[in-house]
């Protein structure tokens, strides 16, 4: 009897994409020891895992604890790739597909033949279910016998693999995981040569007329591949292990009691249990991969201790018969086991094929099972690992420690710090940081979950040559005293909310609010002109000490389905107060989205720190748009009318030429806030084409582009108003090879305001005019993209390729041309107290810009992942400098078991923050290396992990350099000051070295 569970292990915070088996060996053989004990124990003697698992490990398993493994090939389940080119629907007719699964099926025989532990050939997965490609045959074909006929390809092609594979391995049966009894009879006509059925059934306590079905038509053995119940109870949301564990006990009793000689007809061999562990990631698959989802995926009224008619009760992310515990620092989590496991663990202890045993001994054993008994101790283990069961606890800590030594040449920072001083760094030496990090989480119910996390500092580093940082809030002051003196303070914001967060899942809507801890954009929502931005910054929103993005997510559930709310204070960075609120629906096969924005009030202009992220007027915003697919054609078409409160508003523009400018004035109107846009998108086979076009009137402002269509493309629409724009490109895939050109052509409806017209001219400015000209100014540009991805799976664009990439080597090579005739208007920049914002007198000329880049990912063996990014060609500022800057670089990024290194090079670039690129700052070298030795598994992104480390920083000076202080001369009043721009002096520098221990758990 096969007493299995279907099983993977995947992190909470992972998904779908995260592999066991490319860990490190050490990794590998800990994470088993810690699971396969636990399934031993059960009485489980098998596992059913997805191809992937190297035969060495199926070895492993069987060899330290006698538990065989069935590997699984989806047979195209998922998608196959063709020709170099993933193609999500699988087309069972085309005789390419036909092979190619063929092969890989093959290829996975020959890897497996004679290691010990397989158990058997296992193909698909509820292929039944995904027959949703189309052909010329089957679309003339009555819309009813469209998927009998696809079926029927699916089901001979199951039985061509299956004596492919028997004739080249005579020792393992062959078995098909087909979606419950859908297509039998098909099954029985064209699937011959498969020597046991298999089938995920999902009926509810009993299989019903399962066994005889299959025996009068089959007459084969059948083995569920997939059954069970969840864990939670949608009609009375809260978990239910007894009753999962209920279903359970039925479900076994039957297997057991269908098996040979218990009874005919005598034709069931096992079970795989599903599943293992909860999957936190089912439901969103790409979000909220922390959170235990309590969204149910589907209705089905076999279950009928929560199933109300009209509602889902099919809770995707509670079917594991283990709980599932946050990972360590190494990537470890512990599993706790629920009832089910426990009742599993009993009915595992009897042998239906056993001496004595008989169905009236069946009966006993299984009636003997006190699933009341099994829930307490369950419970109770839980309780005792979890320790504290109050609703609030506190989840996580981190501690910083740094310290800094820096020094120089030819730099204006003086060796010791002045009480007075202002300028930072304040001094160059030793200087010493301490930030502490605590965060709170609240679970009064399954349903609500509420973190807090908040900032303490110790003292506060006066030296670090990147001088803003989210620490330096709590700078020391110097307040100036009545008699003239002044009196040092150190105690500013010593004490500061850091985030928050607060998930509420109720049953007709799904609450998110947020303060500084991210969010998405709604672009893949029907949001097609950008208005609702994304809002995770990284690093920026704590260099910045930025208090966005701060709001509410409401998205509808049930009878509100469609239905999206944003409200807040400042739902991105730099936002007014607003509300937005969206509607989407299918209407005769097309997706409408309807989106209001409203801005309720003006955020201070002066409550940014970054030219990032400038407050703009309020507006008001209505967008409505259509998708569809026709024939295999993408169609998105939509309008917008933006910018309402803005009518009656005047503007500057000018007539005429270079030196016979006549200067104008006009007023906004109605007819200036509405815009349109289209796009259409092609998808055949190698090649996949777009074309996108669009008219935004002077104040019909939306936002960026937020989506990525095909590949990784740099030129997009910026959204802005007042212009036009027209974009096309297109993908043709060879091989493991991508080629991938675009091009965009765009103007302004209005110009930008010359530089050189006559008073009472200026450069129109956010701050001041209904609309400006920046990045809709005139371009004609276009762009190469060729991407190297054997695994097309793993999208080299995603934003987490540098985790998912699973490539020996993946590589992107990219070119930008951009030709732009005319000038901007003004940019805006902030003063150097850091509050105040003001418009550049100036800006940049017309001009020609070029860029190469260059991103690889490469895995040298199990443990040790390299990633490389170069750049190079010509850059402008963004405020009145006319310098063009010239400028290459690259960074680095290596981990090896516990090592991480990270080394940067830039020359002629731009320093780290805004304002250099706002005033055209440069440095003519700037060389970065950082090397840490981290406890457990290290980060590929800046994420809290514990850690000892060393970093050194070093760059040159030239004149336009901040900084740089070659010499110093006599201001007009006898100060000696800097002089930056003297000639014939050497270049200068400035130089870190800073140690650090983070201890984050």
């Amino acid at each position: 009897m096969i007493n299995g569970v279907n099983w993977d292990y995947v992190p909470v915070g992972e998904n779908y994409a995260y592999a066991l088996w490319t860990q490190p060996d050490a990794f590998i053989r800990e994470a088993l020891e810690r699971e396969m004990v636990l399934v031993k124990r059960m009485g489980g003697n098998a596992i059913r895992v997805y191809a992937g698992i190297p035969p060495r490990w199926v070895r492993h398993i069987y060899e330290t604890y006698g538990i065989f493994t069935v590997v699984n090939h989806p047979l195209g389940r998922y998608g196959t790739t063709i020709d170099g080119v993933y193609q999500a629907q699988t087309n069972y007719a085309d005789p390419r597909v036909r092979q190619a699964i063929t092969d890989e099926v093959m290829a996975l025989v020959n890897e497996f033949r004679g290691t010990p532990g397989l158990l058997l050939w296992l193909l698909g997965n509820e292929n039944n279910y995904g027959l949703t490609w189309r052909s010329a045959e089957t679309e003339a074909l009555p819309v009813g016998e469209r998927d009998a006929a696809r079926a029927r390809y699916l089901y001979s092609l199951v039985g061509e693999v299956a004596r492919t594979i028997k004739a080249a391995d005579a020792a393992h049966p062959v078995a098909f995981a087909n979606g419950d009894l859908q297509y039998v009879d098909l099954i029985a006509r064209e699937a011959k040569g498969i020597d046991i059925l298999g089938s995920n059934v999902y009926r509810g306590a009993s299989f019903r007329d399962f066994f005889d079905v299959v025996a009068a038509k089959l007459d084969l053995p059948v083995l569920f591949t997939e059954f069970g119940a969840d864990a939670w109870n949608a009609r009375e949301a809260r978990e239910d292990e007894t009753a999962q564990a209920r279903y359970l006990v039925a479900q076994w009793e039957e297997i057991y009691g269908h098996a040979a000689g218990q009874g005919p007809p005598g034709n069931a061999i096992g079970g795989f249990t599903f599943q293992w562990s909860d999957g936190w990631w089912k439901f969103g698959q790409e979000t909220r991969l922390d959170q235990h989802d309590v969204n149910a995926s589907w209705p089905a009224d076999a279950y009928p201790h929560d199933y109300v008619a009209g509602e889902n009760n099919m809770n995707e992310e509670w079917w594991g018969i283990m709980a599932k515990g946050p990972p360590d620092a190494r990537g470890f989590f512990e599993l706790h086991p629920r009832a089910a496991y426990y009742a599993l663990q009993r009915i595992h202890a009897v042998d239906p094929y056993g001496p004595g045993v008989d169905r009236a001994r069946l009966r006993a054993h299984f009636a003997s099972i006190d699933l009341i008994g099994l829930t307490a101790q369950a419970r109770a283990e839980r309780a005792a690992a979890d320790g504290d069961q109050s609703p609030v606890r506190v989840k996580g800590m981190r501690l910083e420690l740094t310290s800094f030594s820096t020094g120089g040449a030819r730099i204006r920072t003086p060796t010791s710090s002045a009480p007075s001083a202002t300028d930072r760094p304040a001094f160059t030496g030793f200087d010493r940081m301490e930030s502490y990090f605590v965060e709170f989480e609240a679970k009064p119910s399954p349903r609500l979950q509420a973190t807090l996390a908040v900032n303490v500092l110790g003292h506060v580093a006066e030296n670090p040559i990147d001088e803003i940082f989210y620490e330096n809030r709590g700078r020391q002051r110097t307040l100036g005293l009545a008699d003239g003196g002044a009196l040092p303070t150190d105690g500013v914001e010593r004490l500061k909310v850091y985030r928050a967060h607060v998930s509420w899942d109720a049953p007709t809507f799904r609450l998110e609010a947020f303060h500084r801890s991210g969010h998405y954009h709604w672009g893949y929502e029907g949001d097609f002109f950008g208005v609702y931005r994304e809002a995770n910054y990284g690093r920026n929103i704590d260099i910045y000490n930025a208090v966005a993005p701060t709001g509410l997510e409401l998205t509808g559930k049930r009878q509100l389905t469609g239905l999206s709310v944003a409200v807040g204070p400042e739902l991105w960075w730099g936002a007014n107060p607003a509300a937005l609120v969206k509607y989407r629906r299918q209407i005769a096969g097309i997706d409408v989205t309807g989106l209001i924005h409203e801005d309720l009030a003006r955020i201070p202009v002066g409550s940014t720190t970054s030219s990032l992220a400038i407050p703009l007027p309020p507006t008001r915003r209505v967008s409505l748009a259509l998708a569809t697919t026709l024939g295999g054609i993408g169609l998105e078409a939509g309008g917008i009318w933006a910018g309402s409160t803005r009518v009656g508003e005047t503007f500057q523009y000018v007539e005429g030429t270079p030196g016979n400018y006549q200067v104008l004035q006009d007023v906004i109107r109605p007819s200036d806030t509405f815009g349109a846009k289209a796009k259409v998108t092609l998808t055949r086979g190698r090649v996949n084409w777009y074309a996108q076009g669009a008219v935004m009137g002077l104040v019909a402002d939306g936002g960026p582009t937020a989506v990525q269509t095909f590949t990784g493309w740099w030129l997009r629409d910026t959204g802005m108003s007042n212009q036009w724009n027209a974009m096309s490109g297109i993908t043709y895939t060879i091989g493991a090879l991508q080629i991938a050109p675009n091009v965009l052509v765009q103007a302004p409806l209005i110009g930008p305001m010359p530089s050189d017209a006559p008073a009472p001219a200026r450069l129109r400015n956010v701050l001041r005019d209904p609309f400006v000209v920046r990045g809709n100014r005139e371009m004609a540009a276009g762009e190469l993209v060729l991407t190297w991805d054997p695994t097309p799976a793993t999208w080299m664009y995603q934003w987490d390729n540098d985790v998912r990439e699973d490539a020996r080597f993946a590589a992107s090579l990219a070119y930008t041309y951009k030709h732009l005739p005319t000038g901007m208007d003004a940019a805006i920049g902030i003063l150097g107290d850091g509050r105040t914002p003001f418009a550049f007198p100036a800006s940049t000329p017309a001009r020609d810009l070029w860029e190469v880049r260059l991103r690889t990912v490469a895995r040298v063996g199990s443990d040790i992942r390299v990633i490389a990014n170069l750049y190079g060609g010509t850059a402008e500022p963004n405020g009145n400098s006319q310098r063009l800057v010239s400028r290459a670089g690259g960074d680095l990024r290596l981990v090896t078991g516990p090592m991480k290194v990270m080394g940067a090079i830039r020359f002629n670039d731009f320093g780290p923050y805004d304002y250099h690129r706002d005033f055209n700052l440069t440095f003519p070298a700037q060389y970065l290396a950082d090397v840490a030795y981290v406890l457990g598994k290290p980060q590929w992104f800046d994420l809290p992990e514990t850690k000892l480390g060393l970093r050194g920083t070093y760059r040159t000076l030239d004149r336009y350099s901040p900084r740089y202080c070659p010499v110093r001369v006599a201001n007009a009043i006898g100060d000696q000051v800097c002089d930056g721009t003297a000639p014939g002096y050497p270049l200068g520098r400035e130089w870190e070295i800073r140690s650090y221990l983070t201890v984050a758990w």
